[in-house]
Protein backbone atom coordinates (compact mmCIF):
# COMPACT_ATOMS: atom_id res chain seq x y z
CA UNK A 1 0.00 0.00 0.00
CA UNK A 2 1.19 3.46 -1.05
CA UNK A 3 1.92 6.25 1.42
CA UNK A 4 -0.39 8.81 1.54
CA UNK A 5 0.78 12.01 -0.70
CA UNK A 6 2.34 14.94 1.23
CA UNK A 7 1.21 18.34 -0.15
CA UNK A 8 4.36 20.46 -0.88
CA UNK A 9 4.44 24.13 -1.35
CA UNK A 10 5.39 25.63 -5.06
CA UNK A 11 9.38 25.62 -3.94
CA UNK A 12 9.38 22.70 -2.19
CA UNK A 13 8.34 21.12 -5.76
CA UNK A 14 11.00 23.18 -7.67
CA UNK A 15 13.16 21.63 -5.50
CA UNK A 16 11.97 18.66 -5.78
CA UNK A 17 11.73 19.01 -9.50
CA UNK A 18 14.83 20.24 -10.09
CA UNK A 19 16.79 16.95 -7.72
CA UNK A 20 14.60 14.86 -10.54
CA UNK A 21 16.45 16.06 -13.26
CA UNK A 22 19.49 16.69 -12.04
CA UNK A 23 19.50 12.79 -11.60
CA UNK A 24 18.83 12.49 -15.24
CA UNK A 25 21.27 14.70 -16.25
CA UNK A 26 23.99 12.74 -13.96
CA UNK A 27 22.95 9.06 -15.30
CA UNK A 28 23.41 10.39 -18.58
CA UNK A 29 26.71 11.78 -17.69
CA UNK A 30 27.98 8.86 -16.25
CA UNK A 31 27.03 6.88 -18.80
CA UNK A 32 28.85 9.27 -21.48
CA UNK A 33 31.90 8.45 -19.14
CA UNK A 34 31.65 4.94 -18.95
CA UNK A 35 30.77 4.03 -22.63
CA UNK A 36 31.05 5.53 -25.84
CA UNK A 37 27.56 6.96 -25.88
CA UNK A 38 26.73 10.65 -26.74
CA UNK A 39 24.18 12.69 -26.20
CA UNK A 40 24.36 16.60 -25.66
CA UNK A 41 22.21 17.83 -22.12
CA UNK A 42 21.35 21.66 -22.26
CA UNK A 43 19.32 23.42 -19.36
CA UNK A 44 16.90 26.45 -20.55
CA UNK A 45 16.90 27.96 -17.08
CA UNK A 46 16.11 25.69 -14.10
CA UNK A 47 13.33 24.38 -15.82
CA UNK A 48 13.86 22.54 -19.09
CA UNK A 49 16.20 20.01 -19.59
CA UNK A 50 16.88 19.19 -23.54
CA UNK A 51 18.43 15.70 -24.14
CA UNK A 52 20.16 15.57 -28.21
CA UNK A 53 20.82 12.66 -29.55
CA UNK A 54 23.13 12.02 -32.27
CA UNK A 55 19.97 10.79 -34.29
CA UNK A 56 18.45 14.34 -34.58
CA UNK A 57 15.85 13.42 -32.01
CA UNK A 58 15.30 15.11 -28.72
CA UNK A 59 13.54 14.55 -25.22
CA UNK A 60 12.26 17.34 -23.27
CA UNK A 61 11.94 17.57 -19.58
CA UNK A 62 10.13 20.69 -18.42
CA UNK A 63 8.84 21.78 -14.80
CA UNK A 64 4.97 22.87 -14.49
CA UNK A 65 5.10 24.79 -11.07
CA UNK A 66 0.89 25.56 -10.89
CA UNK A 67 0.00 22.16 -11.74
CA UNK A 68 3.45 20.43 -9.62
CA UNK A 69 3.89 18.40 -12.20
CA UNK A 70 7.53 17.10 -14.38
CA UNK A 71 6.32 17.01 -18.57
CA UNK A 72 8.19 14.69 -20.51
CA UNK A 73 7.90 15.34 -24.66
CA UNK A 74 9.80 12.49 -25.96
CA UNK A 75 9.56 11.00 -29.71
CA UNK A 76 6.96 8.56 -29.04
CA UNK A 77 4.63 11.57 -26.98
CA UNK A 78 3.96 14.02 -24.32
CA UNK A 79 3.42 12.82 -20.75
CA UNK A 80 2.84 14.46 -17.51
CA UNK A 81 3.84 13.32 -14.42
CA UNK A 82 2.16 14.55 -11.03
CA UNK A 83 3.71 14.96 -7.62
CA UNK A 84 2.45 11.43 -5.71
CA UNK A 85 5.06 10.97 -2.75
CA UNK A 86 6.44 12.17 0.33
CA UNK A 87 9.57 14.87 0.94
CA UNK A 88 11.32 11.91 2.83
CA UNK A 89 9.99 9.78 -0.21
CA UNK A 90 9.72 11.67 -3.47
CA UNK A 91 8.04 9.87 -6.45
CA UNK A 92 6.42 11.34 -9.87
CA UNK A 93 3.66 9.09 -11.25
CA UNK A 94 2.13 9.62 -15.18
CA UNK A 95 -0.87 11.12 -14.61
CA UNK A 96 -2.86 8.10 -17.17
CA UNK A 97 -0.71 5.24 -16.27
CA UNK A 98 0.79 5.62 -12.76
CA UNK A 99 4.39 4.86 -14.72
CA UNK A 100 6.79 6.22 -12.53
CA UNK A 101 8.66 9.19 -14.04
CA UNK A 102 12.58 7.46 -14.05
CA UNK A 103 11.03 4.52 -15.38
CA UNK A 104 9.20 5.79 -18.13
CA UNK A 105 12.71 8.57 -18.90
CA UNK A 106 14.68 5.37 -18.70
CA UNK A 107 12.31 3.89 -21.24
CA UNK A 108 12.50 6.58 -23.89
CA UNK A 109 16.21 7.64 -23.72
CA UNK A 110 17.28 3.86 -23.95
CA UNK A 111 14.49 3.70 -27.16
CA UNK A 112 15.90 7.22 -28.63
CA UNK A 113 19.65 6.77 -28.00
CA UNK A 114 19.83 3.25 -28.66
CA UNK A 115 21.46 2.53 -25.30
CA UNK A 116 20.32 0.75 -22.10
CA UNK A 117 20.02 3.19 -19.09
CA UNK A 118 17.70 2.67 -16.03
CA UNK A 119 17.86 5.44 -13.87
CA UNK A 120 16.73 4.62 -9.77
Amino acid sequence: MQNPIEKIEDSEFKEFANLAIDKVEQALEKLFETTDFDVDTERQGSNVLNIKFPNNTVIVINLQTPLHELWLAAKEGGYHFRWAGTKASPLWLDTKTNEEFFTAVSRHISKQGGVNLTIN
